[in-house]
């Protein structure tokens, strides 16, 4: 069996202490020190609404795309949302998820979900 070069972290919680000391924490870093060959952070739910009013946590995206950390947001929450050109403006892939999701979770996808 091959090693996982690939880590997708599913982002859900609002909460900026979890962001901040977790999400972009662990994201960032394993960029930084090779833990991981790539990172995808994908926003979804709360984290959506706290990207979109949260300067720290807007700064803290762009820390993390600087180390080379891919950044997509669910289309379906940031429409309900009504932020999802903010999101855009930010750098941020903005597309539907359901079944990239489901394809990942059926790949067995290295997935770490917050």
């Amino acid at each position: 069996m091959s090693e996982k070069k690939h880590l997708y972290i599913l982002w859900t919680s609002a909460d900026p202490v979890t962001a901040d000391k977790m999400v972009f924490m662990y994201a960032i870093n394993s960029m930084a020190h090779d833990w991981w060959e790539e990172v995808t952070l994908i926003v979804w739910g709360g984290s959506t609404k706290l990207v979109s009013e949260n300067e720290a946590i807007q700064r803290r995206i762009q820390e993390a795309q600087e180390a080379g950390v891919q950044v997509t947001a669910c289309k379906g929450c940031s429409d309900q949302l009504g932020v999802s050109e903010q999101l855009e403006a930010l750098g941020i892939e903005v597309q539907y998820l359901g079944v990239s999701l489901t394809n990942l979770l059926k790949s067995n996808e290295t997935l770490l979900t917050i």
